[in-house]
């Protein structure tokens, strides 16, 4: 037994199959990847790492399973899952995901390799754990799965609390207690327990607030651009692969960012924190259906585009188009009047969250700061926006700051 002291859930004791998990190189790993990735730029307190997070979910897991009465067998595998939720991440977590997905087809809960080899196979062997049914779990699925991977999860549980705390911003802030007390089984599907619409609302707010100040920040988004163009020019070099990339930690990718000419201006820029600024910063009804549905080469050849017509180097457009807002904490379920409904036919703040996380949403054109007037301009042009009056609003709009706030 180890007994670990953690900034937010105070003590930890860390037992069985995840106490002998936790020594492993691929545990350890964690340690050296932050868990909200280019955010410290904004917010220079969320240093906290996947490492901590991980701990932070296997004891809300723990937590879970004695309210839930799991035992034995079936208890182990899933603490170990939640030990192991994210040994799949790439370093800045997932401010690479994409690329990394690109090269490789494998997102980061695919761990079922990583489970079945080296030292974590050698404990899961040791503890007559089967690496298949923990990746199942990792994954989300069946019934168990849920609990590390699902509308209600112990994940998202920690992670709130977690980034609340290390960003100071207070959004996040929810009861996991409550939430881990009330939830249980109906007909084999994780829900929250009678009279709890409330509860779950919380998770769907706290979420809804933390996105746009915390990980959609404009400033956040901008690095996190930035930092993904530079990882994928040593890999369009030849410098390393998808899979070399994919099992680096921060620190490894910021010495071969740095050793690289095709990616050094940029490392550069993100280490003195002199990021690129927005030149286009438009509203989802202002864009084309087919820019928001581009895929990736699409949108590399309209950044080309757009450099060609401002007459700056192709490397100093970079073109974020967000996916479409979706809202997946609205299929939480919960039981009212006995019956099992999905949060988002029973609460009228789903839609109203819905509308706003609709009017936050933003497409971003960055560049060098003194480049920014002729490439914006040339982005209305090449991606046919329909913008009426300046291209970047100084006003505040929704939970955005400002413009120069926080130097986005």
């Amino acid at each position: 037994m180890k007994i670990i002291k953690d900034s937010v859930h105070d003590h930890i004791t860390v037992d069985g199959v995840a106490r002998a998990l936790l020594d492993t190189s691929s545990v350890q790993r964690l340690r050296r990847i932050a868990q909200l990735g280019t955010v410290s730029l904004v917010y220079p307190s969320a240093n906290h790492t996947r490492f901590e997070h991980s701990l932070g979910v296997y004891h809300i897991a723990c937590e879970a399973l004695g309210h839930l009465g799991i035992e034995g067998k079936q208890a182990e595998r899933i603490k170990a899952a939640a030990l192991l939720h994210d040994v799949g991440h790439g370093p800045y977590s997932h401010n690479l995901e994409d690329l990394i997905y690109r090269e490789t087809g494998r997102y980061h809960d695919d761990v079922d390799d990583l489970l079945a080899t080296g030292e974590i196979g050698e404990v899961l062997a040791e503890y007559d754990l089967d690496p298949e049914r923990i990746a199942s779990l990792v994954a989300g699925e069946g019934r168990f799965g849920q609990l590390v991977s699902g509308e209600l999860d112990v994940d998202r549980m920690d992670y709130l609390v977690r980034d609340a705390h290390h960003t100071g911003v207070p959004y996040g802030t929810i009861d996991h207690g409550r939430l881990v007390r009330e939830l249980t089984f109906v007909d084999g599907e994780l829900v929250l327990g009678e009279g709890n619409v409330q509860t779950a609302e919380s998770l769907l707010v706290a979420r809804a607030l933390m996105n746009p100040t915390v990980y959609s920040h404009s400033a956040a988004r901008i690095s996190k651009a930035m930092l993904r163009r530079a990882a994928a020019s040593i890999i369009a070099d030849g410098t390393t692969d998808g899979e070399t990339l994919s099992r680096m930690d921060d620190h490894e990718l910021v010495v071969a960012l740095r050793s690289n000419d095709s990616s050094a201006s940029l490392a550069r820029r993100l280490d003195d924190r002199r990021l690129y600024k927005r030149a286009v910063w438009a509203e989802i009804d202002d864009v084309p259906g087919g820019i928001i549905e581009a895929d990736h080469e699409s949108i590399r050849r309209f950044e080309r585009e757009i450099a060609d017509r401002a007459d700056v180097p192709a490397e100093h457009v970079i073109l974020d188009v967000p996916s479409r807002p979706s809202m997946t904490e609205s299929t939480s379920r919960v039981v009212v009047n006995g019956e099992v409904r999905q949060l988002g036919q029973q609460s009228p703040l789903v839609d109203a969250l819905r509308s706003a996380q609709y009017a936050q949403w933003r497409l971003g054109v960055y560049c060098p700061p003194d480049e920014r007037e002729r490439v914006g301009h040339a982005a209305l042009t090449v991606l046919g926006l329909d913008i009426d009056g300046p291209l970047i609003s100084d006003v505040r709009d929704g939970l955005y700051t400002t413009l120069d706030q926080f130097g986005g």
